[in-house]
């Protein structure tokens, strides 16, 4: 321990960094905080200094023209606990240069990462992914189920923490305040960070935690809130399903994952596989989102999200022009 310490040295300014080979920001996700984060080390870093910024969903390409060097900017987004998740989705700017990739990749192999490269757009792979997830959550919970309902089920798929125990161990108001910036809505979710209910840090959000404990207690006060939202909106609640719960999350995942293939945001469907087992805890024997849908079959997916889609409107339901091209050929995303 004492060696691996010695090794890392704070300190308290630019200028002491200004020798570096590879910076990574860090800072909150506020694009005018990360500019002003990456003006200021184009003018002070190395010319062929590598700046990364670990950011979640914002525009690499736009804090890239921040600099004078675009080629040498890329994302490097870790995943939290990130002493813990493996994955490193390493994001290709526009005029993100050969080096600087090659770089970032090298890298995170070198600290034990799984390296994945993907290209720009809101939330990259994984989180563009997840807010699939996450929409589709609110809309079961106002027709009827539970969090513990939601969460059992997917533990029972085999991932170790449920959506929504998770959403709690992250934070809460970390999606909050970026819906916020979108203008977006989420009915459950945000009534509970006007709460002041964060998560496990605030010790209740989706679940109540016992002081100095991490595990999640079914709260009668959030069934309450979850059964008044439903009356509010006009939604007759209903018992949902184990199987309905799962194909309810993973399916528009999984179209969803058919639209980043089709617009070249991640190269190959084991990219977004490594993503998903190495990054969220997909059960890596079900291979990730993408083997998984090959396995079930592709038609069996296609035909669930015409049901979805009939029922809600969704756009995001609607079956991708890759999906259903695949389905309808009897071929699977590992067949590309």
């Amino acid at each position: 321990m004492q060696r691996r310490l010695s090794r890392i040295h704070p300190v308290a300014g630019y200028d002491d960094i200004k020798d570096c080979d590879v910076v990574i920001e860090a800072v909150f996700e506020e694009m005018d905080v990360k500019r002003q984060v990456f003006g200021a080390l184009d003018r002070l870093a190395k010319p062929d200094a590598v700046l990364a910024t670990n950011t979640s969903y914002l525009d690499v390409n736009a804090i890239a023209r921040t600099t004078q060097r675009p080629g040498r900017v890329l994302g490097m987004h870790f995943f939290s606990p990130a002493n813990v998740m493996r994955l490193l989705e390493v994001v290709r700017g526009a005029e993100t240069d050969a080096q600087t990739l090659a770089t970032a990749v090298a890298v995170g192999r070198k600290i034990g990462k799984a390296p994945v490269v993907v290209g720009v757009c809101h939330g990259f792979v994984g989180n563009r992914m997840l807010r699939l997830r996450s929409v589709e959550a609110e809309r079961l919970l106002l027709e009827g189920a539970l969090p513990q309902d939601i969460d059992a089920a997917m533990t029972s798929f085999g991932f170790p923490m449920g959506p929504l125990a998770a959403g709690d161990l992250a934070g809460l108001d970390i999606s909050w305040r970026m819906r916020k910036a979108q203008g977006l809505r989420a009915e459950i979710a945000d009534r509970l960070c006007e709460l002041g209910r964060f998560g496990q840090k605030a010790g209740k959000g989706f679940y109540l935690y016992e002081s100095g404990s991490r595990a999640p207690k079914p709260d009668p006060e959030v069934e309450t809130l979850i059964v008044a939202a439903s009356a509010r909106l006009g939604i007759a609640r209903r018992p949902i399903a184990r199987q309905e719960i799962v194909e309810r999350l993973l399916f528009p995942m999984i179209n969803e994952g058919a639209r980043i293939l089709s617009e070249r945001i991640a190269a190959r469907a084991s990219d977004i596989d490594v993503i998903w087992v190495f990054g969220y805890g997909f059960p890596a024997w079900r291979g990730g989102p993408m083997h998984y849908a090959d396995a079930i079959g592709l038609a069996h997916v296609r035909d669930r999200l015409d049901k979805f889609a009939a029922r809600t409107g969704d756009e995001h339901h609607k079956p991708a022009p890759l999906l259903a091209q695949l389905a309808t050929e009897g071929r699977g995303f590992g067949d590309l």
